[in-house]
């Protein structure tokens, strides 16, 4: 078994990472035995720790007797492996003894209290946040969103509940090899999505290396031997050339007068993969180009080091990034240059110090590795992040929606933007001034109306760029927009959306419901505020609602009608007496009922045409023409048809189509378009469906006021000379 890498282990020169193992080698497991624990946790723990740590083993072995992996080895030996990888990180007692124990509590007797008592409550919270739910779910994807939800609420209490979780899975990628074919593929696609970027995330890249690594063995076999045999091929004929490129550069640094350490860098499999599928790359090209890691002592002599190696070879124009001014959001640091080296060969450097380097290697774990303050940069990120994940875990409406979430929180890819008092702020790539205002905070996000890119009025929807200054317009009255989930791209975004429109969509159901119902019981001359409380109470115990406002809402949502309700109050529930269609008076309609009623996209109602209303189940009410072709179908699907009208004062904005025929022209949609504007109309979408030499048909999707707005527009089109003629569109 490879222990983990630290800074200390690594020479002055060129260390090549050690050949990815084979399918076969992954069936050959390293057996880790106390011996080998003791002696790993003697180098740099006390006595009476590496006893309590030795305590635990034998309880752990005690309760696992019997107990076999599928590799044919004791079940011990896999607490005892993820030990080992812990110690190699140099973690504290109390964690090297929960990765012991850690499937206790799953897979024997034990439970959590037991555990607490006999090495206390730190440990056994440990244990019991990496340990899977023993619930039974209707699907493998649902039980694994709720453990990961599990673990995450784990994290947030104490963080290094994912450290001993990620090195249980690494031990568990190392001996794959045992496994049934469909069991290793689910494992290893679920590294790669999870695990792998949740290292990457925390800033462990040793360990994302070697799960992406492992993964890529587990899936693609062949092409993991293949590249691993053309890399072991290549590696012979760099060798004179990395030497020579090593020299250079230590004799230049030298001549500088400044001290540093030198290092080749070797890609390994995964990364050599994806370059080659999605960069379209061939093999020799990404070969082609040598890495090297310059270390030094002060972040000050990193710059200077680059100034030297800037003098030596020629730098790559845009390939230069500052990750020391601006850290990733995992804390990782270091300058990045691409130079022409000797030859013409592309050199790709990393600058960083001592401390830099540990925490690109080992993350969060370099607390523990190093010592180091509580309050590093990568602890408060990795803080940070977790506080973020329980956000998510607040907001999502279900385990499988945070699973969704997790993964688009997971993006690698970043780039960094100013608020206008100079704060920067770190967002995924196609992040958007919505994902911005967001970040900041959720209030700006759920109030944002307009933003300004670089002080210019700029589309909500627009990528941000690195470098831009972002400001965010808001309004006391703005609520999210469902079309925003079609372009944000951050979990915190999303879930923020949709757990605003999910409130919104129950207080504004909870509204149409208590009209529907009032309009209902006002055939028996009576309201909801004049029936007695009991005989409410009595009617909700009937239907199995908790409150009445949960009535209320699967009303408004269509889900449950509102006449049979009514009949339930108003008689007493008796079961025998008919339930009919009640012709009470119409609804009115305001136009500001929100996502609870809808428009028919068939035909297009506006204010001031004849209506009526249909309930459909989870969408509330849809409100038809009294003419639409739809409302046959849908009485023959026995769908619930409510009299509706229009209020006498409607507000908002509505949705119609017109269908214009033209003369094919220079500058005849510009035409149309400044006509719509200067009627005081928003134009949502224009397209030409047909066209030829002299005639095109131009299809324009425009929000009116009502129908007055819109016979005003349409008089002014059929004023244009270019317009041949003009035809609302509507299924009538």
């Amino acid at each position: 078994m490879t222990s983990a890498t630290t800074p200390s282990s690594i020479n002055a020169r060129a260390q090549p990472r050690p050949p990815s193992r084979s399918a076969k080698q992954e069936t050959e497991e390293v057996i880790i035995t106390l011996p080998d624990l003791t002696e790993r946790l003697q180098a740099y723990l006390g006595p009476e720790a590496v006893a309590e740590v030795e305590r635990a083993f034998h309880y752990a072995k005690a309760a696992h007797d019997g107990q076999m992996r599928k590799t044919g080895h004791p079940y011990i030996t896999h607490p005892t492996a993820v030990a080992h990888i812990l110690a190699g990180m140099r973690m504290d007692p109390q964690t090297l003894m929960a990765a012991l124990l850690h499937d206790v509590i799953e897979d024997t007797g034990v439970g959590k209290k037991t555990l607490a008592a006999e090495f206390g409550a730190d440990v056994a919270e440990l244990v019991d946040g990496v340990s899977k739910l023993t619930t039974i779910f209707k699907s493998r994807a649902e039980a694994q969103a709720e453990n990961f939800q599990k673990m995450a609420m784990a994290m947030a209490r104490d963080i290094r509940v994912i450290l001993v979780k990620l090195a249980d899975r690494l031990h568990n990628m190392r001996t794959l090899g045992a496994l049934a074919w469909e069991k290793k593929q689910r494992i290893a696609r679920e590294t790669l999505d999870y695990y792998a970027p949740i290292a990457s995330r925390l800033g462990m890249n040793e360990l994302r290396m070697e799960f992406e690594d492992l993964a890529f063995q587990a899936l693609y076999p062949m092409r993991a031997e293949r590249i691993g045999r053309a890399v072991q091929a290549a590696r012979g004929h760099r060798k004179a050339l990395m030497e020579e490129l090593a020299t250079a550069l230590e004799k230049c640094l030298a001549s500088e007068g400044i001290e540093a350490r030198v290092l080749g860098r070797e890609k390994h499999l995964y990364s050599i993969y994806q370059k080659m599928r999605l960069k379209q790359k061939a093999f020799a090209d990404i070969m082609d180009v040598f890495g090297f890691r310059i270390i030094v002592d002060r972040p000050d002599t990193c710059y200077r080091v680059l100034g030297a190696v800037h003098g030596l070879y020629k730098p790559l124009a845009g390939r230069f990034k500052d990750y020391i001014a601006i850290p990733k959001a995992n804390g990782y640091q270091s300058l990045h240059t691409t130079l022409f080296g000797m030859h013409g060969v592309p050199i790709e450097i990393q600058i960083r110090t001592q401390q830099m380097e540990a925490v690109a290697s080992n993350g969060i774990a370099g607390h523990w590795l190093y010592k180091s303050d509580e309050n590093s940069p990568s602890q408060a990120r990795a803080r940070e992040w977790v506080k973020g994940l329980l956000e998510l875990q607040q907001r999502a409406g279900n385990s499988l929606e945070f699973i969704e979430n997790l993964k688009i929180d997971l993006f690698p890819d970043e780039v960094y933007v100013f608020t206008p008092k100079g704060r920067i702020l770190e967002l995924p790539q196609r992040a958007s001034p919505v994902d911005f205002a967001y970040a900041v905070h959720t209030d700006i996000g759920n109030t944002c109306v307009a933003c300004r890119v670089d002080r210019r009025l700029a589309p909500l929807s627009v990528q941000l760029q690195s470098g831009q200054t972002v400001e965010i317009i808001t309004s006391e009255e703005a609520r999210p927009n469902p079309d925003w989930l079609s372009f944000v791209v951050t979990g915190k975004a999303r879930s923020s959306i949709r757990h605003a429109l999910k409130h919104q969509k129950v207080a504004e159901s909870r509204t149409l419901g208590r009209r529907l119902l009032n309009r209902s019981l006002a055939n028996a001359d009576t309201n909801l505020s004049a029936l007695p409380s009991q005989r409410i109470s009595d009617v909700l115990d009937e239907l199995g609602f908790d409150t009445l406002d949960d009535l209320l809402e699967d009303i408004g949502l269509g889900n449950r009608m509102a006449y049979v309700v009514a009949q339930h109050l108003t008689q007493a529930g008796n079961a025998e007496a008919p339930l009919t269609v009640e012709h009470g008076g119409p609804l009115a309609i305001r136009g500001t009922e929100g996502l609870v009623v809808a428009y028919g996209k068939c035909c297009y109602p506006l204010p001031g045409e004849p209506i009526v209303g249909h309930l459909s189940s989870g969408r509330g009410l849809v409100v038809h023409l009294e003419v639409c072709r739809n409302l046959a179908e849908l009485r023959d699907r026995n769908e619930a048809i409510i009299p509706v009208r229009w209020a006498a004062e409607v507000d908002g904005e509505y949705s119609v189509e017109l269908r214009v025929e033209v003369e094919a022209r220079k500058g005849v949609i510009a035409e149309l378009a400044a006509e719509i504007t200067d009627a005081d109309a928003n134009i949502e979408k224009i397209n030409i469906a047909e066209r030829n030499a002299h005639l095109s048909t131009v299809m324009i999707a425009l929000l009116v006021q009502d129908r007055v707005h819109l016979a005003r527009i349409m008089r002014r089109l059929r004023r244009l000379t270019p317009v041949i003629g003009l035809a609302r569109t509507r299924n009538i």
